[in-house]
């Protein structure tokens, strides 16, 4: 398959702008991280390339692929965790970008295990209940192909769980740390940030009363996502 590149040059601006605002924001530091996005109609996805600092990437760098992963466009790697971009985009066809951190307080509850639990409206007002904790890959699926594999359990788990990925764009995976998506590139990171923002508070509440709080009421974390993301939304300017 050939196409031309210059085809994309607004996508791979996108992307280049994505990846630099994971860094702007402290959501990656080195070469931590990566964002990608999808043109769907074209059936290609254009991602960070691997291992590349973020302050000398050019949009020119973002490298094209396939939904197989095959190279179409840019001459350096992709991202090592293609694959699991791939395994999401494929699963969620809401999913237009995808985003990767191992950003401190959501990779701190990767490292615990756990499910990030709804406390709050902040977190109400972006994810509609927990965010949730895959399982732990097997060896055999980390022997394999790891990268892969790391977005078929996060696919398992919201199937499994009946999770709707649109009401909660992001996943924690086991000892690893969250991914997020969303209508865009950017769209994707502004999840991520909120992620971190309140994995952090959930951190600092448990800090304060030397326990886990209460979750919060159904009604209230209902009424919160409803007024920003349901039919009748009202927040914000129409």
């Amino acid at each position: 398959m050939t196409i031309n590149v210059r085809e994309l040059k607004t996508l791979r601006e996108e992307v280049l702008a994505a990846n630099l605002e994971l860094s702007r924001l402290g959501l990656a530091l080195f070469t931590w991280g990566n964002a990608s996005a999808i043109d769907r109609e074209r059936g290609l996805v254009v991602i960070k390339p691997s291992g590349v600092p973020y302050e000398t990437m050019t949009a020119e760098d973002m490298v094209v692929v396939d939904m197989e992963g095959r190279p179409v466009g840019g001459g350096l790697k992709p991202s090592s965790d293609l694959p699991t971009h791939l395994a999401l985009y494929k699963a969620f066809p809401l999913a237009a970008g995808i985003v990767h951190t191992h950003s401190t307080y959501a990779t701190a509850w990767a490292q615990a295990g756990l499910d990030l639990p709804a406390e709050g409206t902040t977190h109400a007002d972006h994810f509609y209940g927990p965010v949730p904790c895959t399982r732990c890959l097997g060896d055999a699926e980390i022997a394999g192909d790891y990268e892969r594999e790391t977005g078929n359990v996060i696919v398992e788990t919201f199937r499994n769980r009946g999770i709707d990925p649109a009401s909660v764009p992001a996943v924690i995976v086991h000892s690893h740390g969250p991914f997020c998506w969303g209508t865009s590139a950017m769209d994707a990171v502004h999840n991520a940030a909120v992620l971190e923002n309140v994995a952090k508070m959930a951190i600092l509440s448990r800090m304060a009363l030397g326990r886990a709080p209460s979750p919060m009421q159904q009604s209230l974390l209902a009424r919160h996502f409803e007024r920003k993301h349901g039919k009748n939304a009202y927040y914000g300017q129409k």
